[in-house]
């Protein structure tokens, strides 16, 4: 009981059509908006200047900024995947920035602990003679 089935002229370019129509649109699905990963960043660059890295790392920072603006800007265009990138660059910059800042005040904490000591030592040296 086979039976042959056979396309009418119509047929197969309206299936033809359909199936790469459906390529097409599979193939085009738009990324979703990073929002999360949007929040995520914006709050890293928070996080940097709040650390001082405007002043104790400027570069980073401002690449940061630079490029968190370029995100939002993708973002506002629709153009998803590029303001992911841009996004995600943006967060490793401003956690740079953040350590270079901490680094920063650290090392300047240091030198101020040395310095006391060496006054310290040179007043105690002064006292004993």
């Amino acid at each position: 009981m086979s039976k042959n089935f056979r396309f009418k002229s119509f047929q197969l370019p309206l299936l033809s059509l359909l199936m790469v129509s459906g390529i097409f649109m599979s193939g085009c699905a738009s990324t979703p908006p990073p929002l999360e990963l949007m929040a995520v960043s914006k709050a890293a660059v928070n996080e940097a200047n709040n650390a001082g890295a405007n002043e104790l790392a400027p570069i980073q920072y401002k690449s940061a900024v630079d490029k968190m603006n370029g995100a939002e800007l993708a973002m506002a265009q629709k153009e998803f995947p590029l303001a992911q990138q841009l996004a995600e660059q943006a967060q490793v910059d401003a956690k740079l920035a953040v350590a270079m800042a901490r680094s920063a005040k650290a090392k300047k904490a240091a030198d101020a602990v040395q310095e006391d000591s060496r006054i310290l030592t040179q007043e105690i040296g002064r006292k004993t003679k």
